[in-house]
């Protein structure tokens, strides 16, 4: 089983705006992460692979049961870079973040973005692939977005999420077609 995770929150997703690479989680966040490894403390998880922004580390960490899980970092699972967008309000630029048509000013180009989302899709294929695994995949809502778009299978007469809330989960089964299950699910954040 994969599980896709969205980090949790941080001031600048509070706020709506588009964030620097080194934001670190709120203390929101920290909670929804705790929240989250209260959730998946019994799905006998053997890995975590995380983006290696501050943001994604500290909720991948919470996961990591006091260092027991062996944990990845990689710039592979990044958030895209939004260049110029950083420290704008999403309401003025959130129509550019997954825009084939618009690349984003001195930001990812969306090829470079997706040919990235590849290769970590195939790094977390190759983790998953090994028997018995439980791998834990903690990333950002743009990664996460195309994942489910361009890599997944989905359950008959579904699409694809377009939105991955905060410390959401997303189970994926390991093996082909890689189908998503139970999207974006937050049912661990009630009443927070």
């Amino acid at each position: 089983m994969i599980y896709l995770i969205r980090h949790g929150e941080t001031a600048c997703n509070a706020r709506g705006v588009v964030q620097q690479p080194d934001t670190p989680l709120s203390a929101r966040g920290t909670r929804q992460a705790e929240r989250l490894a209260a959730r998946l403390a019994d799905a006998g998880l053997t890995r975590i692979i995380t983006s290696d922004y501050p943001r994604a580390r500290q909720t991948a960490a919470t996961l990591a049961s006091g260092g027991h899980i062996p944990m990845e970092l990689t710039p592979l699972l990044r958030e895209r870079d939004l260049g110029g967008l950083r420290g704008r309000p999403y309401a003025e630029v959130e129509h550019l973040f997954y825009n084939p048509d618009d690349d984003p000013p001195g930001g990812e180009t969306w090829g470079r973005f997706l040919a990235r989302v590849s290769a970590a899709w195939a790094r977390i294929r190759q983790a998953a692939g090994a028997r018995s695994a439980r791998v834990a995949v903690v990333t950002h809502g743009l990664v996460c977005r195309a994942l489910a778009e361009f890599h997944l299978g989905h359950a008959p007469g579904s699409s694809p999420p377009t939105w991955f809330p905060n410390a959401s989960v997303t189970l994926i089964e390991a093996a082909p077609p890689w189908t998503l299950r139970l999207p974006a699910c937050v049912t661990h954040l009630d009443a927070l």
